[in-house]
């Protein structure tokens, strides 16, 4: 049984199947990802049809990310928020083209059926960007936060690793979680191509919008296995980069 925890994908289709396909995936193992699953590359439907298909075979959780939440609401109402659109969701719209509307109206309901977190049973949490309330998720006020927040991430990168969690500087956001995994804020934006670990969090989200890979973690081992860079399996394609 492995449990698997994969970053943002954002319309990467071909990184993702290749991706799975490393991974050679059991019906024993759980897949955990952390959100925006749209907006960049060209086939973000494409994706949500996958991901679809996967989840009736194999135990996966669904995190929402912003971008997906982005995508939700033009599915259900067709507002095309500008914000969005200037970020990926502009190539998210133009992969829906041919798609029916029970299709949309299928992937609609996906995203709206994304858990915000996860827990499992072994205290190791699941968000797509932070969370800002000192006593963890669950009294959390404004939710956003698990869509937008970086600063659970910048906190623990600029912590000495040598502080013991029973310090009064000790972060209280840290000392719910055995662990937290989360996306949101590319790797690459350390010049990191990989997984990053600060303190007891994870960064998996290793830059598949722009210049880097689509990562799956093995959140027992911490092996780690990655696609071929994106922007290589889609060369006539920017991606992100034109942001």
């Amino acid at each position: 049984m492995r449990t698997f925890v994969i970053g943002d994908i954002h319309g990467g289709l071909k990184a993702l199947v290749q991706l799975l396909n490393t991974l050679e995936i059991k019906e024993t193992d759980t897949l955990i990802f952390v959100g925006d699953y749209v907006d960049g590359w060209s086939e973000s439907a494409q994706v949500i049809d996958l991901l679809l298909t996967i989840s009736k075979k194999i135990n996966s959780i669904f995190i929402k990310g912003n971008h997906d939440a982005w995508c939700e609401d033009w599915l259900r109402t067709g507002h095309v928020d500008r914000v969005w659109y200037m970020h990926g969701g502009k190539e998210t719209i133009a992969s829906y083209d041919g798609f029916t509307d029970a299709i949309k109206k299928i992937h609609l309901r996906f995203f709206e059926t994304m858990p915000l977190y996860h827990i499992d049973e072994k205290n190791r949490l699941f968000i797509h960007a932070g969370f800002t309330s000192m006593h963890g998720v669950e009294k959390e006020v404004f939710t956003d936060s698990f869509l937008f927040d970086r600063t659970l991430w910048e906190m623990a990168l600029t912590m000495d690793s040598n502080l013991d969690e029973s310090s009064c500087f000790y972060p209280n956001r840290l000392k719910h979680y055995k662990e937290i995994y989360l996306g949101h804020t590319p790797t690459t934006n350390y010049g990191k191509e990989q997984p990053m670990c600060a303190i007891n969090v994870w960064n998996v989200d290793t830059g598949a919008a722009f210049n880097g890979r689509l990562t799956a973690l093995n959140v027992d081992t911490k092996a780690f296995f990655q696609s071929d860079i994106l922007r290589n399996l889609y060369p006539d394609e920017k991606g992100r980069n034109n942001e």
